[in-house]
């Protein structure tokens, strides 16, 4: 079985946990993705769950922003699990002033296509998505013959996001902000503009669109990531979610499960 468990997701820190068990609920391979809450706080959280931190097989990197690799040096220096991200993301963690001087000894570059992460277990397609990092990438994860997808801070959906996302059993997508909130709400106009001009996050509105384009039959939990604390709320987020969900599923059909995650408190671990 599969399970997942959001240890934070916001612009506060951002970290998933992703395992394989077997039939008896035993822990058989996991990985990270992202860093960005502290090492103590992480082995914390895991440790309710059974999880040792040292079980950790490996860590994925989407971006190179504060929020998702904050603690990834110290996740280098004292985990020396194997770090997978781009080469583009990867020369920029090297020269990055929180990762520069641990990331070396832990440095595993994806490739083209599928790369094998974890032996026998678990691979890894990863996707380029629009976002003002030095370079965002989503990730298609195969555990196993379980598909899950994940992309979060992307300004725009792309037709790859879109047919990873219709294979996938689970999406964890970015429902970042409600329109009319972040237009009336405290940020000022150029932060607006960043966040909703194609390059930043994705709205409410822009995340149900995509669910109505890769919601399939298969697919059994979708969960929300990254909402904004000042220009969006969890209520709004699944209800245009929820609706794009009831709009392209017939009365007989297995609707997928939908959860917000929290931003700054762990979701328990879930069986996928």
């Amino acid at each position: 079985m599969i399970k997942f468990k959001s240890l934070s997701s916001g612009s506060c820190g951002n970290c998933y946990f992703l395992g394989i068990y077997d039939d008896e609920g035993r822990h058989q391979c996991s990985v990270l993705i992202d860093a960005g809450v502290s090492l103590r706080r992480a082995k914390k959280e895991l440790q309710r769950d059974g999880i040792a931190i040292e079980e950790i097989s490996a860590i994925l990197v989407t971006h190179d922003h504060m929020d998702h690799i904050r603690s990834l040096g110290s996740y280098c220096k004292k985990l020396q699990k194997p770090v997978w991200a781009s080469e583009t993301l990867h020369q920029a963690l090297s020269h990055h002033s929180m990762t520069h001087s641990w990331i070396a000894d832990c440095r595993h570059v994806l490739k083209k296509g599928e790369t094998e992460i974890v032996p026998g277990h678990i691979c890894a397609k990863h996707f380029i998505v629009p976002h003002d990092a030095t370079q965002t990438i989503g990730y298609s994860l195969d555990l196993d013959g379980y598909r899950f997808v994940i992309m979060t801070d992307i300004g725009s959906m792309t037709p790859e996001a879109l047919a990873e996302a219709s294979l996938a059993d689970t999406v964890v997508i970015e429902s970042n902000y409600d329109l009319d909130m972040l237009r009336h709400g405290p940020y000022p106009k150029e932060l607006q503009d960043r966040i909703c001009q194609g390059n930043g996050h994705l709205s409410n509105s822009e995340c149900a669109d995509a669910i109505r384009k890769f919601i399939h039959p298969g697919l059994k939990n979708i969960f929300l990531c990254h909402l904004s604390e000042h220009n969006n709320t969890p209520e709004l987020a699944l209800q245009a979610s929820a609706e794009a969900i009831g709009s392209s599923c017939a009365s007989s059909d297995r609707k997928p499960r939908l959860l917000a995650l929290p931003r700054q408190t762990p979701l328990q671990l879930t069986v996928l």
